[in-house]
């Protein structure tokens, strides 16, 4: 079971960690933070592409911009690498680990300088069936991070190097080859990485004292283990796991689960900015402890000068989506079946997302409650496509 679906959760996590650091709690509980978390030098520094004119592109947006890679591994270890306890693994219902590291979560964040425009993050199908940097080929986007750590291992190997480098230097490999990956896909310049793992990310959540969550419909699946009913309902620990682990028994499979994901992300953005968890000392406390057991962030990722850029962010300012795709079934030469998608319409759909085309006023309607219910009609409907928004709950399926 891929629990590192929850992964998403954990980005505004990681934002809270960086939040905390202008709260009340101070800068002794900052610098504790920072000094405990697990880094990883994963950022490559940019290399300017030529233009058919000659002249160099810059490959991100302003600096003062920033792009974020959030990642789940499906990997039954800590931070630091340590296997989880059979005890750890039986309370996460995680099973045993199946020796390989996919990337079952991945989602670009992108906060804006200027305070005016909506921060945004977009989910990356785990199937989407893309071009993996390091020269692999086509192949699911999942696989990047484990095609390039197997393959720098392997080197290592060669080379005699003992266990302890191939672990540290393949990990690093693998991160930056994912990271590659969805730069050529998105057009995208990430500027920082955090990953988290499954145990981080239970107790995340019991550190804030749950999310807040809705389903348009009660659910009971053996799979994930998923049993809720209809409705609101906040969602913790172990629970929230089986939440956002869902996959069987939705009509989109994997991209229910997306959208599964982004309203869990809403709803812990919510509780962030909403619910004063950010100015609780013993709720800080334990977002602390609960972070350096359950992220990696990239080592030069300065966290207070990210805090002060969101400083005038509020959860209604936040909205979740996932990239364009075709067909969810394709059938692959090797891959088995995977999710359509087409790099240029991601591109454009992300450029639209950076730069907001102009929409033409529609005429007012002469009545507004009834186009109210009609939308919020239409949206159930169409849950797959419309944004999700932080500053409310939204029922999902």
């Amino acid at each position: 079971m891929k629990i590192l679906s929850i992964l998403t959760k954990g980005l505004v996590a990681t934002v809270s960690l960086a939040v905390l650091a202008v709260t009340a709690t101070g800068w002794w509980t900052y610098r504790t933070a920072t000094t405990n978390l697990a880094t990883d030098d994963v950022i490559v520094p940019d290399t300017p592409a030529p233009t058919t004119s000659g002249a160099p592109t810059p490959l991100r947006q302003p600096p003062q911009d920033t792009t974020i890679l959030l990642v789940g591994l499906d990997s039954r270890t800590d931070a630091q690498g340590n296997p989880l306890s059979a005890e750890q693994r039986a309370e996460l219902q995680a099973g045993n680990s199946t020796g390989e590291q996919n990337t079952d979560t991945m989602i670009v964040i992108h906060v804006p300088a200027d305070p005016t425009k909506k921060a945004w993050g977009v989910s990356l199908p785990r199937d989407s069936y893309v071009n993996i940097a390091g020269g692999f080929g086509m192949h699911k986007l999942n696989s990047a991070y484990a095609r390039g750590k197997n393959a720098r291992a392997s080197q290592l190997r060669g080379q005699g190097a003992d266990q302890a480098t191939v672990d540290r230097e393949s990990t690093t490999a693998g991160r930056r080859n994912l990271i590659a990956t969805i730069n050529n896909l998105t057009g995208l310049h990430i500027d920082h990485y955090a990953e988290i793992n499954l145990l981080g990310f239970s107790e995340i959540t019991n550190a804030v004292g749950g999310v807040p969550v809705c389903l348009n419909n009660p659910v009971r699946d053996s799979y994930s283990g998923a049993n809720f009913p209809a409705g609101q309902q906040t969602l913790q620990g172990v629970d929230a796991l089986k939440f956002v682990r869902q996959r069987h028994q939705l009509p989109n499979g994997d991209l229910d689960r997306v959208r599964r994901q982004q309203a869990f992300l809403a709803g812990l953005a919510n509780r962030m900015f909403s619910a004063g968890t950010l100015t609780d000392p013993s709720k800080i406390t334990g977002l602390v402890e609960a972070l350096t057991k359950a992220v990696v962030l990239d080592k030069n990722w300065d966290l207070l000068s990210f805090a002060q850029q969101l400083g005038e962010l509020s959860a209604g300012n936040i909205t979740f989506q996932t990239i364009p795709t075709g067909r969810i079934n394709l059938s692959t030469p090797s891959d088995g079946s995977a999710v359509e998608v087409s790099p240029n319409q991601v591109r454009q759909f992300v450029q639209d997302l950076l730069e907001p085309p102009v929409q033409q006023q529609q005429p007012q309607q002469s009545n507004p409650d009834s186009t109210k219910t009609e939308k919020q009609q239409r949206v159930q409907k169409i849950a797959s496509v419309e944004p999700i928004n932080a500053g409310a709950i939204p029922c999902v399926d």
